[in-house]
C-alpha cells in the first residue's frame, strides 16, 4: 500500500532501524555516570551530537536534543522570549507556521506578550519586506519556519534572517520539513527539528541556540542538555536520529531530484485529469517531495477515506477531516479553496509505478463523491431571478458550495444568489468558489443564524 504521507512521518530509515538496536545494547546506561557504560552512552551520546551538529550546520555545544520536535519549539520560544523580557514582549510569527509555533504564541499571548502574524500571498510566502516591518523596538523574537508542513513553500529566510539581525532581533526558524534535504541558509539564531520528519525515530527533536543568543531556559532546574531539556536523554533514539539524518543528507541531491519530478507530474496531471481542481503553493520555491491540491464539491473526509480503500495513505487540511469544522489555518491564510483537499508528500524511495497509479484511481474517486453529493456536473445555464437565498445552515463542507453552484444559473447575469452557512469553511471555499468561476464575491455579513454570503453573476 503506497505511503503518501511522509510530511507527518516518515518511515524509519534503514539506517537508523540498525543504529536504533545497536545503541539498544550499548546506550542504555546514565551517560552522565564515570563507569564504563557510562562513558560508553556518553561516547554515544557526544557522537550523535557532532553529527547532528555538522548536518545543521552549527557547533555541537549549540545543540541540545528534545523529546520532540514540538517540545524544541515551545523550548525555543519560551527561552528566547524570556532570555529578552528586558528588550520588550513583542513576538512576530508568519500565519503559516506550524501549530506548535501558533499555539507558543497565543500562550506568549495569554500571558500578556503581544503577537503580530505577518501574512502570505497566494502561494503561501511572506515577503522579506513585509516581515522586516513587522519588527518594531520591543520585538523579543521572531519565528520562521523554513517550508511549509502542508503545501511545501519555501520560505525566504536567509533574507528574513538578514532583517532580523539588522533589527537586533533573534530569528528561530522551525527547520522539520527542510532539513532533510539540506541545512537552513542564512543567519538565523535558534533551530528547531523533528527526527521523525527525516525517517528518524518518534520522540526525538533538537533545538539549536547559537553562541550569544540571550536563552533563559523555562520551568525546573534540570542538569542534562545545558539545562535546556530536562530528563534522561533517549540515547537510542538520539542515535538512531543522528545516523538517519547523516543518511538522507547523503542520498539528498540525487532523491530529491527524483521526487521533484514525480511531484511535478502530480502538479501538472490532477488539473488535466480532475475538473475543478486548484493546486496550492509556490510551484518552484518548494520542497521536492510536497504538493497539495483541493477540489471542488468534495468531502475531504470522503476522499481520504475512498483513497485509503484504493490503497493510498494521504493526508488533509480540509475541516472536513476535523472534529473543530475549521479549516486549515495555512489554507485559509493563503485565500485559496480548503475543501476536497489532499497533500501529497513523497517518502524516499517512493516508486514511480505508485504515483501513476495514483493519478490512475483519483478521478474515479473524486467522480464518485461529487456524485454521492449531487454536484453540479455543468457551468451557469440562463438565468432567471434576480436574488436567490440558499438556505445551507447546519450542512457542513461542501454542501453549501454544492447548493450555490446549483441554483447559480437560475439567477441572470448581475443577479445575486446569498447563501446562508454556519460552517466556518464556507468564508474560505465560497471566495474560492467564485474565483474559480470567474463571479463576484460581493461579501459577507452577519445573519440571524450563521452568515450570509453574496455572490453576483458576472457572465
Amino acid at each position: 500500500m503506497p505511503y503518501f504521507d511522509s510530511a507527518s512521518a516518515a518511515p524509519l530509515h534503514p539506517v537508523a532501524r540498525q543504529a536504533l538496536q545497536a545503541a539498544l545494547d550499548e546506550g542504555w546506561a546514565d551517560p552522565a555516570r564515570l563507569y564504563r557504560e557510562g562513558r560508553r552512552a556518553r561516547l554515544l551520546l557526544d557522537a550523535a551530537r557532532e553529527a547532528a551538529a555538522e548536518a545543521v550546520g552549527c557547533r555541537p555545544d549549540e545543540l541540545v536534543f528534545t523529546p520532540s520536535g514540538t517540545a524544541a519549539v515551545h523550548s525555543g520560544v519560551a527561552g528566547a522570549l524570556a532570555g529578552r523580557r528586558r528588550t520588550g514582549r513583542h513576538l512576530v510569527v508568519s500565519a503559516v507556521e506550524h501549530s506548535s509555533v501558533l499555539h507558543s504564541a497565543a500562550a506568549h499571548g495569554a500571558a500578556g506578550g503581544t503577537v503580530t502574524e505577518v501574512p502570505v500571498d497566494r502561494g503561501g510566502r511572506v515577503a522579506p519586506d513585509a516581515y522586516a516591518a513587522a519588527l518594531r523596538e520591543d520585538t523579543a523574537l521572531a519565528c520562521l519556519q523554513s517550508a511549509n508542513h502542508e503545501v511545501g513553500t519555501e520560505q525566504p529566510v536567509a533574507e528574513v534572517a538578514a532583517a532580523c539581525r539588522e533589527a537586533g532581533v533573534p530569528l528561530l526558524v522551525d527547520a522539520a520539513q527542510s532539513l532533510a534535504w539540506g541545512p537552513v541558509a542564512g543567519d538565523w539564531s535558534l533551530l528547531a527539528a523533528s527526527a521523525h520528519k527525516w525517517g528518524g525515530p518518534a520522540g526525538v527533536g533538537l533545538l539549536v541556540v547559537r553562541k550569544g543568543v540571550r536563552f533563559a531556559p523555562q520551568g525546573p532546574a534540570d542538569e542534562r542538555e545545558s539545562g535546556r531539556s530536562a530528563g534522561f536523554e533517549n540515547i537510542p533514539g538520539i542515535v538512531a536520529a543522528a545516523a538517519s539524518l547523516r543518511a538522507v543528507r547523503a542520498e539528498a541531491a540525487g532523491e530529491g531530484a527524483r521526487l521533484r519530478e514525480l511531484v511535478e507530474r502530480i502538479r501538472t496531471r490532477v488539473p488535466e485529469l480532475v475538473p475543478d481542481v486548484e493546486v496550492a503553493g509556490d510551484p518552484v520555491r518548494r520542497l521536492p517531495h510536497l504538493v497539495t491540491f483541493s477540489c471542488l464539491y468534495v468531502d475531504g473526509e470522503a476522499l481520504l477515506h475512498e483513497l485509503d480503500r484504493a490503497g493510498f495513505s494521504v493526508s488533509s487540511g480540509s475541516s472536513c477531516t476535523s472534529s473543530t469544522l475549521t479549516p486549515s489555518h495555512v489554507l485559509r491564510a493563503m485565500g485559496v479553496l480548503s475543501e476536497g483537499n489532499v497533500r501529497v508528500s513523497l517518502p524516499p524511495g517512493t516508486a514511480e509505478a505508485d504515483v501513476d497509479r495514483f493519478l490512475e484511481v483519483l478521478p474515479g474517486v473524486v467522480a464518485g463523491i461529487r456524485e454521492r453529493f449531487g454536484a453540479p456536473a455543468s457551468g451557469p445555464a440562463a438565468g432567471g431571478d434576480r436574488s436567490l437565498v440558499v438556505d445551507a445552515l447546519g450542512r457542513r463542507c461542501p454542501v453549501p458550495v454544492i447548493e450555490l453552484a446549483k441554483v447559480f444559473g437560475d439567477v441572470p447575469v448581475g443577479g445575486t444568489v446569498t447563501v446562508l452557512s454556519d460552517d466556518e469553511a464556507a468564508r474560505l471555499d465560497i471566495p474560492a468558489w467564485c474565483g474559480m468561476r470567474g463571479q463576484e464575491y460581493v461579501g459577507e455579513r452577519p445573519a440571524e443564524r450563521g452568515t450570509a454570503y453574496t455572490v453576483r453573476r458576472t457572465s
